[in-house]
């Protein structure tokens, strides 16, 4: 089997977690975009992997990771992969993610290697099979780029993806917002850790968190917080009722029931919550072993830090966000 790098994005925090069901692929036939229901792999590498793998970032400034465009054209239409291969060789990297493993050379040395991370089953597969069958976001550079590496008159593969446009729901709105909020975080974080190390990501959140998570709530016209029952910052600190959906998606997320978004209407109002799981790169900072020059400069920032003693796909608080019903 090949290898296959997937930058997937950590943060991850969030997810549709599927049943334990056998995953099925979607059929190859042609649909019109009046019959076509929206592909689920599409939501959820829009929902998983678009923190990293942004289509709207330039090919250098603002860039973790390469776009999801790249591991298509890679993996796809230069290497050959079909379905089969393609959605087993995604699954493996995933589910541990090695520079051995690696095919995309460059992206691992300018970006370094993915966090592992767990993302909910089954849902790995269905964006693999969504890359597989239709043609996904490029940003308008990538083909020059891509042209430019040797891929002469390169033209994706796949289908067309259109569906009809539906309304969005007060749950579509809330996601919105928290995914805009962790993707502006996390790739400040992320830049962080990559260009000037742990403790420096250590000052970014200390500095520059509330005030980001403050400028997007400014931006959407809603109340965004990240809040914990075990916070770092005095300031994250949940209430009675973020306890309540906390212990919720604890539970759910050990009994790996699919975790939806929880929306509560309040008069002229909504409250939308959404839990924000670790992953390998959050253990830096929140795990069990934190080097001893980080445990330090966190009881120096944060002295009544309670924020530590995760594992990898934890629930280590939740995103509250109040916005006005539209």
């Amino acid at each position: 089997m090949k290898n296959f790098l997937a930058l997937f994005s950590f943060i991850a925090l969030i997810g549709c977690q599927n049943d334990k069901k056998e995953f099925q692929p979607v059929p190859d036939k042609e649909t019109t975009s009046v019959e076509m229901k929206e592909h689920e792999g599409k939501k959820l590498m829009e929902t998983h992997c678009y923190l990293c793998h942004s289509p709207i970032a330039g090919e250098n400034e603002g860039r973790i990771a390469p776009p999801m465009i790249a591991i298509k054209a890679r993996y796809i239409d230069k290497e050959g992969y079909n379905k089969e291969e393609f959605i087993a060789a995604m699954t493996s990297f995933v589910k541990n993610p090695t520079e051995d493993k690696a095919l995309m050379y460059g992206a691992v040395k300018k970006h370094g290697l993915m966090p592992r991370q767990v993302f909910p089953e089954g849902s790995v597969e269905k964006i693999a099979d969504f890359m597989f069958d239709y043609q996904i976001e490029a940003p308008s550079w990538f083909k020059e780029h891509w042209e430019g590496h040797g891929n002469e008159n390169w033209t994706q593969s796949g289908k067309p993806y259109k569906v009809a446009e539906k309304e969005k729901t007060y749950a579509d709105i809330g996601l919105e917002y928290a995914l805009g909020t962790k993707k502006v975080l996390g790739k400040n974080l992320m830049e962080s850790i990559q260009k000037k190390g742990t403790l420096e990501a250590l000052a970014f959140c200390n500095h520059q968190a509330i005030p980001l998570t403050d400028s997007m709530s400014t931006k959407f016209n809603a109340s965004i917080k990240r809040v914990s029952d075990k916070n770092r910052n005095p300031n994250n600190k949940a209430n009675a009722e973020e306890l309540q959906y906390i212990a919720q998606f604890k539970k759910e997320l050990a009994a790996k029931k699919e975790i939806k978004p929880v929306v509560i209407e309040k008069e002229n109002k909504v409250q939308f919550y959404y839990p924000i799981e670790t992953n390998t790169m959050c253990l830096q900072c929140h795990g069990k072993q934190i080097k001893p020059e980080v445990s330090k400069q966190i009881m120096k920032l944060y002295p009544k830090d309670l924020a530590i003693g995760y594992n990898e796909s934890e629930v280590r608080g939740i995103w509250s966000i109040t916005f006005d019903k539209k």
